[in-house]
């Protein structure tokens, strides 16, 4: 149940970036200082932040989300393998937020 609302919360987390998502795009793609202003802006510290958010979010969500599906289509149904996929996620999402807090 946890890992069913986290995902949907991850999901929320992604949607609500969009704008943020179309403010970056228009900004590279338009006047050399929308460039300069989107690129200050992924930058700093808030822009980091921001993109590690949306990093992590995406890897839960992405990695949840195929997790869902094999349960959907039958694969470990059991409550144990439940729980320890619910893990395994959440291990992979870890590790994915660690490397983007070095990359980042």
């Amino acid at each position: 149940m946890i890992a069913s609302i986290a995902h949907r919360g991850s999901g929320l987390i992604l949607v609500l970036f969009v704008p943020l998502y179309l403010w970056l795009l228009q900004g590279m793609t338009g006047s050399v200082a929308g460039f300069d202003a989107a690129l200050n802006w992924l930058h700093s510290g808030l822009g980091r932040l921001s993109l590690w958010l949306v990093g992590t979010a995406l890897a839960f969500h992405l990695c949840n989300g195929i997790r869902f599906l094999l349960l959907d289509f039958g694969v470990g149904e059991a409550r144990r393998t439940m729980r320890g996929s619910a893990k395994l996620v959440l291990v992979v999402t870890a590790l994915v937020a660690l490397l983007l807090a070095v990359v980042l």
